[in-house]
Parts: C-alpha cells; structure tokens; sequence
C-alpha cells in the first residue's frame, strides 16, 4: 500500500515494484482508461463519484487478486488512517501481510514535481495541482504513525 501526498512519489515507487512482479492498482489509471480525460470527458463536478465508483471496482479486483495468491501494490494515497486500516483489515483477512510505504516529501519538493507534472496530459497527471489545493491535501493529510509504515524521505 502506498502512502503520500499529490506528488510524494508513489506512483514512481509502484511502477518500480510493478516492474518487480506486482500488479499495481491506481484509482487514476482506470478513472483515465473508463471515463478519459478530467475537464474533457469529465467534469470536477463528477469527480467524486468517479473516485468512489472506480475504488469500489478496485477493491474488488484486489480481492480476487489476493485470493489468486497475485502480489498487488495499491497505488492511492491512502492520506487518512481509517482508509489505511480498512485496507490493511482486508488484506490480513484475506490471508496477505500488508506493508504501507509512506512517500514523505517536503512541501517545496511537492510543489516542484506537481509544477512538471501539470506540463503532461495523462493519468497520473489528470487534473492541476493548485497550489490552494496542495495547502488543503497537506492541511488534511494524517502521516502514518509509529511502525505503521516504512518511511521513504
């Protein structure tokens, strides 16, 4: 499970452990591959209900995946500890260990990497990180604690 803010990196660190044998699951990936493009295709009225429908679905196929013995990375941001829980619940009762990976990037590295990522047009790139909205991901982020997760600076 990844952990982290807009820009932190998970993305990266999945497709790596992707290329290792996993099967990554990415809430923006199938949003892009079901319903295009944000602002296009989609309004930032609809989001949400994207969002939730597209978790739902992603959830599911984790469950089948985890009972097919299949190595998955989930890779959302994970940002408050009830989701994190939740997850980490779903997994051990499938009879899996769960390890949360928590990206933890300083504000000033956040905002550089969303300013190159706001020049591309695709899924982990779906929609501008402003800097308002990168002020309330931070404000509403709830950093893992303790030996919760492994820590990458």
């Amino acid at each position: 499970m990844m952990c982290g803010i807009s820009g932190s990196g998970k993305t990266t660190f999945a497709q790596a452990l992707e290329k290792m044998g996993c099967q990554r699951l990415s809430i923006d990936e199938e949003i892009w591959r079901t319903s295009g493009r944000f602002g296009v295709d989609y309004s930032e009225h609809d989001y949400p209900d994207l969002q939730a429908s597209v978790e739902k679905s992603l959830r599911r196929q984790l469950v089948k995946m985890l009972r097919h013995g299949t190595k998955a990375v989930i890779d959302f941001s994970f940002w408050n500890a009830k989701a994190r829980a939740d997850y980490r619940e779903l997994v051990q009762r499938n009879d899996h260990h769960c390890q949360l990976v928590y990206m933890n990037a300083p504000e000033k590295v956040l905002r550089e990497r969303l300013i190159a990522r706001a020049s591309r047009q695709d899924a982990n790139a779906a929609f501008p990180i402003t800097d308002e909205r990168l002020r309330r991901y931070i404000r509403g982020f709830e950093p893992p604690s303790g030996k919760e997760a492994w820590t990458v600076e």
